[in-house]
């Protein structure tokens, strides 16, 4: 499949890659037509879904399977409704309907949005108004559907709502819902529409929307302020043959994990798009909350190939006794979605043997810099520039930093066209959008360095950067060396106010099972941190907590323990 989009897709070094990499964008691209339906004619046997719960159910489906799914499923929603043009919220957490939907609302050129289940009334209620939202899918645990059932008074543009019942086994061991009156059963309406109605959603020269077109708006995780909408067309599939193909390194044989719920564009970067254009399988283990040995046991048991989670995970991970699971068919652990320790990679390297890959990138892209297959990872390193973008760190000036000095990360040459994984802007939000595109730049927000090998260092998001006494200073290396310490768990550095330095550095520290807060404690880690990194950048103030704040993505929320911060000085 690579072979319809790439003149070649093998390279000989990391610079033939990155001056020669090129992608042939087909007129009116359409994953769901140009992507799975070719799969489907070739292979439709091939396995493109591996699907299980933890309460023991379980799915497989094939491309041709999903082909056809998908064609029914177009075909159920444009008979109530949906078309070219409606933008559809998907909450749907990690149920397999979730592959058959997408594609489904690619080929009648209704946009879609993936949401968490985490998202409240007033979450609902904001997301439904800004995107002007015409149609919601959710599931059935009462927590979401029951926040939807209490927002949809306010939520005037939604004229249909469609309920995915829960598989049989997992049903019996939840709370009963009563979908209200007006809900459809997504799987009722499924099963009753025939093939011969999938038919004409099946032709090749049908697509309902393609190219330029809308075709995915994601709501960012919200580290800094109120979400924004992050707009991508049809043809940012095409941008993650970087992610699956040359960082994940995956073919069209294994089975791949990213351990992502379908509300975050992690699921976009690492459970459909790049993947399926490979022609790998994805594993996707529906789990009812997050459990490391659980994990760890479906990978083991399904014999997984390819795993890929945020470093969370891994730290989590490397405080289990990982040597007791036969995690022999991994071949490639990877990592994105907040920088890697270095200790998190030694450890879960020391535990299995493999090294684990980072990428870096966003929600409004794909991947930007990643650790590649020709050069060694550097643990704490984002790696190198993916060849489709134009990476550059610059200064205050705009002018390129050189090797060893902080700066702004951006993407240069966006007045000579869009490269294919970029957003276009963030929806109904020009002023944002200007903050981020001006002279032919995108402005990232976040600061990193490279060093004279050409590996780029991640220091943190501009408004985490902590100016000390004189000094800036990046949390994320004063977090790499506290997390080093046994007894640290998980932590966030962050900008406490402070009368005579301005700012001073704060750690906000989880501990690790076995480990008590205490005066001692803290002077531990103080000097461990002096021993690790510069002394200057140790942390004046470490506070224990049971959990750090976290966006319903689960990425930290400094700014919220900066803002309760100075509340506190007040």
């Amino acid at each position: 499949m690579l072979n319809r989009f790439l003149p070649r897709d093998a390279f000989a070094s990391y610079n033939d890659f990155l001056v020669n990499f090129q992608i042939r964008i087909p007129d009116r691209f359409n994953f769901a037509v140009d992507v799975i339906d070719a799969w489907a004619r070739e292979q439709p046997d091939k396995p493109a879904l591996v699907w299980c719960n933890d309460a023991g159910d379980e799915r497989r489906f094939s491309f041709g399977d999903i082909s056809r799914l998908s064609a029914r499923a177009a075909a159920l929603l444009a008979k109530q409704g949906i078309g070219r043009g409606d933008v559809v919220l998907l909450l749907l957490k990690r149920r397999w309907q979730f592959w058959v939907l997408a594609p489904a609302l690619m080929r009648l050129g209704a946009a879609f949005i993936p949401a968490t289940i985490q998202l409240t009334r007033k979450d609902l209620v904001y997301r439904c108004e800004a995107a002007t939202v015409s149609a919601v899918v959710t599931i059935t645990e009462q927590g979401i559907a029951g926040e939807l059932e209490a927002a949809l008074p306010e939520c005037a543009s939604v004229r249909k709502v469609f309920y995915v019942a829960t598989e049989p086994r997992a049903a019996a061991l939840e709370l009963p819902f009563t979908p209200p009156a007006g809900w459809l059963d997504l799987n009722r309406l499924l099963a009753d529409t025939p093939e011969a109605d999938a038919e004409p959603y099946l032709r090749e020269q049908i697509k309902g929307g393609s190219g330029g077109d809308t075709m995915l708006l994601y709501f960012t995780s919200g580290t800094t302020g109120m979400p924004k909408m992050v707009l991508h067309d049809f043809n940012h599939p095409l941008g993650h043959i970087i992610t699956a193909h040359y960082w994940q390194q995956l073919t069209d044989e294994g089975l791949h994990i990213s351990v992502a719920d379908t509300g975050w564009a992690k699921c976009g970067w690492g459970k459909i798009y790049g993947q399926w254009i490979c022609g790998v399988a994805n594993f996707v283990y529906d789990m009812d909350r997050f459990d490391p040995m659980k994990l760890l046991e479906k990978i083991s048991a399904y014999r997984v190939t390819s795993f890929c989670a945020p470093p969370t995970i891994y730290r989590f991970l490397i405080h289990e006794d990982i040597r007791q699971f036969d995690l022999s068919s991994l071949r490639i652990a990877l990592t994105a979605g907040e920088p890697l320790n270095p200790e998190v990679f030694n450890r879960f390297r020391d535990a299995t043997g493999l090294e684990i890959r980072e990428g870096f990138g966003q929600t409004e892209g794909a991947v930007l810099c990643a650790n590649y297959p020709w050069f060694p990872a550097r643990p704490g390193s984002i790696g190198k520039p993916s060849p489709l973008y134009n990476i550059d760190i610059i200064d205050e000036d705009g002018e390129s930093c050189p090797p060893g000095t902080e700066g702004r990360i951006v993407i240069r040459g966006l007045d000579r066209g869009l490269p294919p994984g970029l957003f276009h802007g963030y929806y109904r939000d020009e002023e944002a959008t200007r903050k981020v595109w001006h002279d032919g730049l995108y402005e990232t927000g976040d600061v990193a360095w490279r060093d004279e090998d050409g590996y780029y260092w991640f220091v943190g998001r501009s408004d985490d950067v902590i100016k000390c006494s004189g000094y800036r200073i990046g949390p994320f290396e004063v977090e790499s060396a506290l997390q080093s310490h046994r007894a640290v768990l998980e932590c966030a550095v962050t900008a406490a106010p402070d009368p005579m330095r301005g700012q001073v550095v704060k750690a906000t520290v989880v501990l690790a099972r076995g480990w008590q807060p205490s005066p001692e404690l803290v002077r531990e880690l103080q000097e461990h941190v002096k021993h690790t990194t510069a002394p200057y950048k140790y942390p004046r103030i470490i506070e224990f907590a049971d959990a750090l704040p976290k966006t319903i993505s689960g990425k930290i929320r400094r700014v919220e323990i900066r803002a309760r911060d100075e509340q506190d000085q007040r």
